[in-house]
Parts: C-alpha cells; sequence; structure tokens
C-alpha cells in the first residue's frame, strides 16, 4: 500500500489518516454523542494534534503473511484443544500430575518474535513461561509424562518456526535458517 494514501502531506507535515479517525472516534465516544458536529470537531481536533505533535515513523518488526497465518492458526487451535484435553485429564486423574521445568533456547533474536512466542506459549494450557533469560526460555511444562525436555523444546521450536512464517520478517526467516 502507498504511504502517501495513508499519510498525506499537509503544510509540509505527514498526517496519518488512520490515527486521525482513532483520534475522531475517541473524541466522539468521550462526548458521548454521535452527531456530524462531534464527528467533525474530532475530526479537525485530530487533525491538529497530529499535525502539531507528529509520532515518529516505527516499524513494528511484523509481517503478516496470509497462507502461514491461516496455517499457524489452525495448528494453534489443534494444539489449544490437545493440550486442554492434556490437563483436563490431569485434573481428572487421581495423585499430581507430572510437571517439569525446562530451559529451551529460542532462534529468534527479534523482540517482535519473542514476545509472540510467549504470548502463545502463556495462552496455552499446561505451559507457561516462568523466566527469559537472554535467548533462552524457562517454561513450566504439565501433563507430560517421562522426560519433557525433548518434547517441550520440539514443540517451542515448533511454535517460533509458525509464528515466525507468519509474522516475521525476511531477517527473522533468515535467523531460522
Amino acid at each position: 500500500m502507498n504511504p502517501e494514501r495513508l499519510a498525506p502531506r499537509l503544510f509540509g507535515r505527514r498526517v496519518p489518516l488512520v490515527l486521525v479517525a482513532w483520534l475522531a472516534a475517541v473524541w466522539v465516544t468521550l462526548w458521548g454523542d454521535l452527531s456530524v458536529g462531534n464527528v467533525l470537531g474530532g475530526l479537525v481536533a485530530g487533525l491538529v494534534v497530529t499535525w502539531l505533535l507528529p509520532m515518529p515513523v516505527l516499524d513494528p518488526g511484523l509481517r503478516v503473511r496470509p497462507v502461514a497465518l491461516v496455517s499457524f492458526l489452525v495448528w494453534f487451535a489443534w494444539d489449544l484443544v490437545l493440550s486442554t484435553a492434556r490437563v483436563v485429564f490431569w485434573v481428572g486423574h487421581p495423585g499430581r500430575p507430572p510437571s517439569q521445568v525446562v530451559r529451551t533456547p529460542l532462534r529468534t533474536t527479534s523482540d517482535s518474535m519473542v514476545v509472540l512466542v510467549l504470548v502463545a506459549l502463556s495462552t496455552v494450557p499446561g505451559t507457561l513461561v516462568l523466566e527469559v533469560d537472554g535467548q533462552e526460555l524457562v517454561v513450566h511444562v504439565l501433563g507430560r509424562r517421562g522426560d519433557a525436555t525433548q518434547i517441550a523444546r520440539a514443540d517451542v521450536a515448533d511454535l517460533e518456526s509458525r509464528i515466525v512464517r507468519a509474522f516475521g520478517t525476511r531477517r527473522d526467516r533468515e535467523e531460522l535458517g
């Protein structure tokens, strides 16, 4: 998409139209009345604020690839179902469920990718990220029998690969090899 269309220049400064629209919506919400005057007032306020206080252009380091995203979401939904079933089994099973704390390395150095991996891991029932130590995660794994170290490391590596394929930059994908 052409950035000129989303942030045209007004008196020499770029004005991001999406931000202006968002500020206008907030303005109307705060006034609590959807009227032409409030919408126009919100648009004017948004234009003035974005023109007087320009935001730096930030690159969050995310690229969305639709096919890889759909693949990741389907895989993640299936993982949620299996993990939930595993936790439910252990909740109904007498005795203590198997649990283990595992140190697992990450291959990506991108902060955005690491955060997405952390969020995804913490969302899955039976796993919880306890600590991020440089390029390693300390993960608590619940419900895996035997030595869960290799299973957890393989699961994290697979999750990391899928997230990087769905959201990573070219540099992120090159880091994974």
